[in-house]
């Protein structure tokens, strides 16, 4: 295994942090452990995971698996964190990190514009448990400054935002809610370590959708938070062994697989969607073209200094989207009509805004606003995968200039 205290580069770590040998077959690859159980050398002891610590040996794989460990040591490892902890998704994740943090009495702020699921949970889901949200656009300090309240605990941002591709300027905001007091939480899935490791911006918590780019491949669910080890111990005993959304070794196998050429993937995911977003931003039948490694993004100078690789993301807009959509959906050739994200082939879909804004967001006035400068009355969100882009291009031109 990896010396931690040694520098190894980011591929370096990718292949072979949390990993080593088999001490027993020697094997190279990680082994994969589907048992749920494991045989004990000693009796006695407590029925109880609560009683566990991180040298306790495995016993149930609720509890722990080697599998599913080794995944959490390379996460650990590129995340800049001091340890992980992987669900079955990342709702999961993000529904155990906050119910972790938050009692009632609490208020959170949360991105105005944040994964649905996410921006669902805290509207419904948390108004029931006394906890209290406020939304909160993240790329504006004095808008965050307004929704921080005594009672703040913690503070959830998301960068680049889902489906927007707006940023959060993770040092400032950091700096900011700790000096409230608070905690913040960085989804960081569009960006990937690759792009950015929130916690060296001293952001308290990382969060990550495993199924997306990390896993890369399209075949496997699974989340994980990345933090303090301290904090994080007590996490997995309140959280993963009580709530019960743990990882299935065999997800946590193939995602350790997608692991690997994690670096290698993101390097063609930027160059094939910068590719991708010059071509659409000089077509004739695209109005706005919104990503972060373009020089016409709004924040273009903040993602240069935050981002080492702009990601496999973008959005545009089109005149007639509803209608465009259609088209798409039966046109494409090369890129799937379809959600999620991050997977080695091309997926696109239309998101309108009047659909979030009454299903997901319900954002105020001045909220809907901010978010219409960016979607309008809806965008296209692309995840470019990692075909030859001239195909990719060419795909999106017959789509777009067909009746």
């Amino acid at each position: 295994m990896l010396d931690k205290n040694k520098p190894y580069g980011m591929q370096t770590r990718a292949v072979h942090a949390g990993e080593s040998p088999d001490p027993v077959t020697r094997a190279s690859a990680p082994n994969l452990v589907m048992s749920t159980t494991f045989v004990m050398d000693e009796a006695g002891g407590s029925f109880s995971g609560l009683s566990l610590t991180e040298e306790s040996p495995f016993i149930y794989t609720r509890w722990g698996n080697p599998t599913v460990r080794q995944l959490e040591q390379k996460l650990a490892s590129l995340e800049s964190g001091e340890s992980a902890i992987a669900f079955s998704t990342g709702m999961a994740a993000t529904t155990a990190l906050l119910l972790h943090v938050l009692v009632p009495g609490d208020h959170m702020v949360v991105s105005d514009v944040a994964y649905a699921g996410v921006a669902e949970l805290v509207r419904d889901t948390f108004a029931k448990l006394g906890i209290q949200v406020t939304a909160a656009d993240l790329s504006d300090l004095e808008d965050l400054g307004r929704a921080l309240r005594p009672n703040t605990r913690l503070v959830w941002a998301e960068t680049p935002a889902n489906p927007i591709l707006r940023l959060t300027d993770i040092r400032a905001v950091a700096e900011m809610t700790h000096r409230a007091g608070a905690q913040l939480v960085v989804d960081s899935t569009f960006a990937t370590p690759i792009a950015t490791r929130p916690i060296e911006l001293d952001a308290d918590f990382v969060v990550h959708s495993l199924t997306k780019y990390i896993g890369g491949h399209g075949d496997a669910l699974g989340g994980a938070v990345i933090g303090p080890a301290e904090r994080l111990a007590k996490l997995r005993l309140d959280t993963s062994i009580h709530l019960g959304g743990v990882l299935s070794p065999f997800n946590a196998w193939l995602i350790l697989r997608g692991m690997a050429t994690l670096p290698l993937r993101m390097a063609a995911h930027a160059h094939n969607a910068l590719t991708v977003a010059r071509f659409l931003e000089s077509h004739p039948r695209v109005k706005r073209v919104i990503y972060p490694g373009l020089a016409s993004h709004p924040q273009a100078e903040l993602a240069a200094r935050q981002m080492a690789n702009f990601s496999g993301m973008l959005a545009f807009q089109t005149d007639d989207g509803p209608g465009q959509a259609q088209r798409f959906a039966k046109r494409l050739e090369v890129f799937h009509y379809a959600v999620s994200l991050g997977h080695h082939r091309s997926l696109i879909v239309y998101l309108a805004t009047e659909d979030l804004q009454e299903h997901s967001f319900r954002l105020d006035a001045e909220h809907l606003a901010r978010y219409r400068t960016y979607a309008g009355e809806g965008l296209f969100r692309v995840s470019v995968g990692l075909e030859d882009p001239e195909d990719l291009c060419a795909d999106l031109d017959q789509a777009l200039c067909g009746e």
